[in-house]
């Protein structure tokens, strides 16, 4: 299996070139169903240790059904098929330059939720330009064991997500372990109430906000992804679910910038337009990096070759 490696603010994404299982020649959507459900055992193969690592998300490359898309794409982490994945498609587009597939300018690619634009400003600088994305609900509040009651927005961005801004728990790098036990504490609780199904919204990812110490910077967040990893970069689709809230209570205007940053201090610089359905069309500006092209081995006598 060729694969690509690169990271996007720290974040990892592997590109798979070849060697992924047949899922046909359907909607995205409908492939990517196949890939959660038929095709569990492979995924979880390519991006388990020892080939990948916890914070790794994987893009496989397949036909796009749009003729005008440069691919099509389905991502997913150790726990999930994703909707979209926003770094995900920052380190894509830095791959495919890295390949000669794609040059500067403005290219389409195709995911299960829809079509997404990038414009490829350099080697390794792209603007992803995000399918609409929407607040779902606002103050909603969820009682946690050990915690209280907790409240933050419901939001849509190409994944679910729940929003909580300020923080229960300082937002830095030195309270990752509490952070992570208190995000999955807020998921499980939510979906023990049933947040976010009456809207179709399945609630996986828990952003927190808190300040950063950097005055340019709009605010500080630690996202919670599906399989229980933290997002080392701001998260694409979780910050086009913060654009939409924060349009949604009039806290950001249309085409006003502002900067993101990661509990490990990588950045985005995002805005919006309206979207035609309510909703916003977020932009994204983030760099990746490529590190590695290489060969995946899959030995049948290998104990450990369907992952750890």
């Amino acid at each position: 299996m060729h694969v690509i490696d690169s990271h996007t603010g720290g974040e990892p994404t592997r590109v798979i070139l070849d060697g992924g299982p047949d899922l046909g020649s359907g909607p995205l959507a409908d492939r990517a169903r196949s890939l959660a459900t038929d095709h569990r055992d492979f995924y979880r193969s390519v991006i388990l240790e020892p080939r990948g690592q916890v914070a790794m998300v994987c893009a496989l490359l397949v036909p796009p059904v749009d003729p005008t898309c440069v691919t099509g794409v389905i991502y997913f982490d150790a726990e999930a098929v994703l909707g979209m994945c926003g770094h995900g498609t920052i380190g894509l587009a830095a791959t495919l330059v890295h390949l000669g597939r794609i040059g500067l300018g403005h290219h389409k690619i195709e995911t299960p939720v829809g079509v997404v634009t990038v414009e490829v400003i350099d080697a390794n600088t792209v603007t992803v330009t995000n399918i609409e994305s929407r607040r779902v609900a606002s103050g909603i509040s969820v009682a946690v064991d050990g915690i209280g009651t907790v409240t933050g927005d419901l939001a849509y961005g190409g994944n679910g997500f729940f929003l909580i801004d300020p923080s229960p728990v300082p937002v830095t790098a030195s309270n990752l372990r509490q952070l992570t036990d208190v995000g999955i504490a807020i998921r499980e609780a939510l979906q023990a109430q049933g947040a976010g199904e009456a809207a179709g919204l399945a609630v996986d990812h828990i952003i927190f906000y808190g300040p950063s110490d950097s005055p340019e910077v709009h605010s500080r967040n630690f996202v919670l992804c599906p399989d229980n990893a933290y997002d080392r970069s701001p998260c694409g689709t979780g910050c086009s679910a913060r654009l939409a809230c924060l349009a949604a209570d009039g806290r950001l205007g249309e085409g006003d910038e502002i900067v993101q940053e990661s509990v490990i201090g990588s950045t985005y610089r995002l805005s919006y337009r309206h979207g035609p359905e309510g909703g916003v069309i977020p932009s994204i500006t983030g760099k990746a990096y490529v590190m590695a092209e290489s060969t995946l081995i899959f030995l049948p006598e290998d104990p450990f070759r369907g992952g750890i």
